[in-house]
């Protein structure tokens, strides 16, 4: 069943400034809108609950990619295709660049906005795993100012988040310290293209001689949230890949992942077998550490 159009409303105020006053004077009444790719299908089936939407896909001072020395800086309104033709983004975050190519056909990349794709806060989103490996912060902005979360801390829980009726998310920070890092993403879906996660792993980890000296883990649909798998981390930390040791690291991760997952059973796929595939890529992982 299609929805009526003329039961919605949309206004696009000029600047940000505007924006944010609108949602300051009417909170929680309108719904930020930017590229529009989950809301369209939505309004398209007629399961759109929303009724007033303010539209933020022109304002210019929330698309620009800015680097400095220490991290790179995305803003919200940045397209997917605005993060797969950066050079910047490519030679510092490879794993960003790949979840931004699997995001939907080449016309919703060219719509859809990295910040869209983190508020839409789908446990299932294919840029949030890479962010999480990343260590990325985001920045909220309000007519009251700024602040600045961690992402990991970001999710509350099913499209759930930190955001507050009168805020936007504004940058998304992205640390440039991971050159020495061994780099992973792999996402498991039922095509090779425009095809929602079954489930999803980025890895970043920092080998010294043998020894993992740093790991960094973001998984999709293993949880009701993007998740950071921080046990998996600890589990692993200061353990060896040298051959001898290798199997005994793999059982290590495959036990800790066990623990900290709670993937859901939902149209696309069962969590056991969720859980079961996520254990088999970080083993993947693993075993090219020690290659």
């Amino acid at each position: 069943m299609h929805s009526d159009v003329s039961q919605f409303a949309l206004t696009a105020p000029p600047t940000l400034e505007a924006v944010l006053q609108q949602l300051a004077t009417e909170p929680g009444k309108h719904t930020p809108i930017a590229g529009g790719t989950e809301i369209m299908v939505a309004l398209g089936v007629g399961r759109l609950p929303q009724r007033s939407f303010v539209s933020i896909q022109h304002l210019r001072e929330l698309r620009f990619i800015r680097v400095d020395a220490d991290a790179i800086h995305i803003g919200a309104g940045v397209t997917f295709t605005d993060i797969r033709r950066s050079k910047e983004i490519a030679d510092d975050l490879p794993l960003l660049i790949q979840s931004a190519s699997w995001t939907g056909s080449v016309a919703n990349q060219n719509r859809g906005t990295l910040g869209g794709n983190i508020c839409n806060a789908s446990p299932a989103a294919d840029t949030p795993p890479a962010l999480l490996a990343y260590g990325a912060a985001v920045t909220l902005i309000s007519s009251a100012g700024l602040r600045t979360v961690r992402y990991e801390d970001f999710h509350l829980g099913y499209k759930k988040t930190l955001l507050r009726p009168d805020e936007l998310l504004h940058t998304i920070t992205v640390p440039r310290n991971f050159s020495g890092y061994r780099q992973y993403i792999r996402k498991i879906g039922t095509r090779n293209a425009q095809a929602i996660s079954k489930t999803a792993l980025a890895a970043v980890a920092k080998i010294e001689g043998d020894i993992i000296a740093d790991i960094r883990l973001g998984a999709a649909s293993l949880a009701d949230r993007p998740l950071r798998c921080a046990a998996t981390e600890a589990a692993l930390l200061n353990r060896s890949v040298a051959p001898v040791h290798l199997e005994v690291t793999i059982k290590a991760a495959r036990a800790a992942l066990a623990g900290e997952a709670k993937p859901i059973d939902d149209i696309r796929s069962t969590g056991k077998y969720r859980a079961a595939v996520a254990a088999n890529l970080l083993e993947e992982f693993l075993r090219s550490l020690a290659s």
